[in-house]
């Protein structure tokens, strides 16, 4: 499966596949099906689409009622919207009585570019983690989207999806092995001198990092991380004792997200050095992707600037 594509539109793709074999899947979306790529599923399944318009809080209160009846519904808008101006009703009326309710945020990050700080959402993992029963997933690529919308299709229960609005490499389906789970991570190379563990777009800059450390004799393992909440403590633990430093990556805040979740659980179990890769307590700003993703050092020779920065702290 060569090729690039949007997260968001292998979702959308995913949906309008799927609908026939869960006939209890339903989608909605505030007003942006053009963007979040729910039209696809709407073209084919106009009678189970509903477009609540702009009034995020309003489509969260009406998926509820639709799992209280034993459907399956889908909420889309951007992440922005989402996680934060509906936060409310997700809370209370999602996560509190722990509703079957998938809230899907598109356009996550700052590589939304031209959309700049009012919709480089940065804050989403945070907001959705710290919610008790709230599983929250960042697929990497198209083919892990696909398998991600199915695994969540099959799982009972509040669930957080973000989705990316640039077209990104697809990588996942030519690894040796690769498996997809909800919480559970993958390993996509080992190595013994660091860990880089990325989420979300991230985890191919991790893929180029460790090539660039590569050349320089350093041994960097990979691990794939689309689960932040459960996140797959098992597998971290044992990055954290095999190769004593950790480097996480995410296109999110340093705070609240994969990083502070990493650190949280090192720190209590296996305290080895961890440097968090990602936005430092700021808001976006407005620019083509690629160099807005430059601009805050989401890149892969700054990820290994860090790498190496976390093996000099080594005992």
């Amino acid at each position: 499966m060569a090729g690039k594509i949007a997260t968001r539109n292998a979702y959308g793709e995913a949906l309008a596949e799927l609908a026939e074999k869960y006939p209890e899947l339903v989608v909605l979306d505030a007003d942006l099906s053009g963007a979040t790529m729910t039209k696809f599923f709407a073209a084919k399944y106009p009678e189970r689409f509903f477009d609540c318009g702009i009034a995020e809080c309003n489509m969260t209160g009406i998926a509820t009622g639709m799992a209280t009846a034993g459907l399956k519904p889908f909420t889309n808008t951007f992440a922005m919207f989402a996680a934060g101006r509906a936060y409310e009703q997700v809370r209370n009326s999602v996560a509190y009585p722990h509703l079957n309710v998938k809230i899907v945020g598109s356009h996550g990050g700052v590589s939304v570019g031209e959309d700049g700080a009012t919709h480089q959402c940065v804050e989403d993992f945070a907001l959705m983690r710290v919610l008790p029963g709230m599983l929250v997933c960042c697929p990497c690529d198209g083919h892990e989207m696909r398998l991600a919308v199915e695994a969540l299709l099959n799982y009972e229960g509040p669930a957080y999806l973000r989705l990316q609005r640039s077209a990104e490499e697809i990588f996942t389906d030519e690894i040796p092995g690769y498996r997809f789970e909800l919480g559970k991570g993958v390993t996509l190379r080992e190595g013994r001198d660091v860990t880089l563990i990325a989420t979300g777009l991230m985890v191919n800059i991790a893929r180029k990092a460790a090539a660039l450390l590569e050349a320089e004799g350093i041994d960097a393992r990979v691990l794939d991380i689309h689960t932040i909440k459960p996140l797959d403590e098992e597998l971290v633990l044992k990055a954290a004792r095999e190769t004593g430093a950790i480097v996480t990556s995410e296109e999110h805040s340093v705070i609240g997200g994969l990083g502070s979740a990493v650190a949280d659980l090192v720190a209590e179990n296996c305290p080895v050095p961890v440097l968090r890769h990602g936005v430092n307590d700021e808001f976006g700003r407005s620019g083509k992707a690629g160099e807005v993703l430059a601009y805050y050092g989401l890149t892969a020779e700054k990820l290994a600037e860090k790498a190496r920065a976390a093996i000099a702290m080594k005992k």
